[in-house]
């Protein structure tokens, strides 16, 4: 009887707590940023022609074929991301050398909102605005630094 009672009561606990329990403060996340997404556009200022075309692009993708990036949020709360480092190298006027340069791998906890994801201890990739359906970090820098990087859902 008393192994009958105490299963019980651990059925009772196993089922009675979850993410959305009705304590007042606590928000579930957004599943919905949950999956694979892919760096679609890396947007930098003033536009350049690395790729030598003839053709000047703000997005880093049009012009360096080595650039990719994959950012895996799982339903577990956690995320893991594999870039394409760069190098850059200001020329003059305004030019600037672009080069990749092996492969970033970061990972962590996440979490999210209707308007942001947020990953805990990472300062250069800490939050991501959800903007049409995409994920975007907005970082506002001219080149040496970026404009955007923005994420979409595979």
């Amino acid at each position: 009887m008393k192994k009958n009672v105490f299963l019980f009561l651990c059925l009772i606990s196993l089922f009675s707590c979850n993410l959305d329990d009705g304590v007042d403060g606590i928000t579930p996340p957004n599943f919905a940023a949950v999956g694979l997404w892919d760096l679609s556009e890396v947007v930098m200022n003033p536009p350049q022609d690395l790729n030598d075309d003839g053709i000047s692009s703000t997005n880093l993708l049009d012009e360096l074929d080595c650039l990719t990036g994959e950012l895996l949020i799982d339903g577990d709360l956690q995320w893991s991301l594999e870039q394409t480092d760069l190098a850059i190298t200001a020329i003059t006027g305004g030019q600037f050398d672009i080069r990749c340069n092996g492969i970033i791998t970061e990972s962590g906890i996440w979490f999210s909102d209707e308007t942001e994801v947020t990953f805990e201890d990472n300062p250069q990739f800490s939050t991501l605005q959800i903007e049409d359906g995409n994920l975007v970090l907005n970082l506002n820098q001219d080149l040496p630094g970026f404009q955007k990087f923005v994420y979409t859902l595979r």
